[in-house]
């Protein structure tokens, strides 16, 4: 894993808004390992930005004068199966979100999100994952549970598959602040929001949710969450 967080990130930035580019931009080189290697403002320029360029990673804006970021993601995934592209937008809506997320985008990142989020969700999807805003994989989830059960109430069991899941803290695996961390990210809280409710640092909440992963063998948060709901460790509320 470290080996893989050693390697160089090479990113595109699509956006039309000048200013918030180049905010991220500022952002995404104060790592090592990521390199923007060009930028645009425009879904139309994108496949030729990727031909030049051969990024791994092409953060694009959803909404664009032209060709919006829907579009342009699923034509250049048709043309560049192997580019990852992060959508960068700010709705939350799930209909909107699985929308885009059809389109073949690796992750959807809201404009809303901190620095940490940003760097996390470039690393993830760099790597091969997939990143959900927590904020958004919180109404993913309550919207599926919605749609596939009827289910708008909160309690304590969670409905997965064809059975229904008896609650349970997953202590055999995770330490008790690691299961209320594991909770926290379900509910869409943000690190800086979970050490914020814990009374703990932005470090400390970043080293349970690595610990986390580990332990349950997962790449990312968005994964981790899903496995928890399927075992009834975790309530969607």
């Amino acid at each position: 894993m470290q080996e893989q967080l050693d390697q160089s990130i090479r990113l595109i930035l699509i956006d039309d808004h000048q200013l918030f580019r180049e905010g991220v931009k500022r952002i995404l080189d104060m790592e090592k390992n990521f390199e923007v290697v060009a930028e645009g403002d425009d879904g139309d320029e994108v496949i030729s930005l990727v031909e030049e360029n051969d990024p791994d990673v092409v953060l694009m804006d959803v909404n664009m004068p032209g060709t919006n970021g829907v579009e342009a993601t699923r034509d250049l995934i048709e043309k560049h199966p192997d580019v990852k592209v992060l959508i960068l937008s700010i709705h939350d809506d799930e209909s909107y979100v699985t929308h885009v997320l059809k389109t073949g985008a690796a992750g959807y990142l809201l404009k809303e999100m901190d620095a940490d989020a940003l760097i996390e969700a470039v690393k993830v999807v760099g790597q091969g994952g997939a990143y959900i805003h927590p904020k958004v994989t919180h109404n993913l989830i309550k919207e599926y549970r919605r749609l596939a059960y009827g289910d708008d109430s909160v309690d304590s069991t969670a409905e997965i598959g064809y059975k229904e899941v008896e609650y349970r803290k997953p202590l055999h695996i995770l330490t008790r602040r690691e299961c209320e961390v594991l909770q926290l990210m379900t509910d869409g809280y943000s690190n800086r929001m979970i050490g914020e409710t814990l009374y703990i640092s932005e470090k400390t909440v970043k080293n349970h949710v690595s610990n986390i992963l580990q332990k349950m063998n997962v790449n990312d948060r968005t994964q981790a969450v899903v496995e928890s709901i399927k075992k009834g460790w975790v309530k969607v509320r």
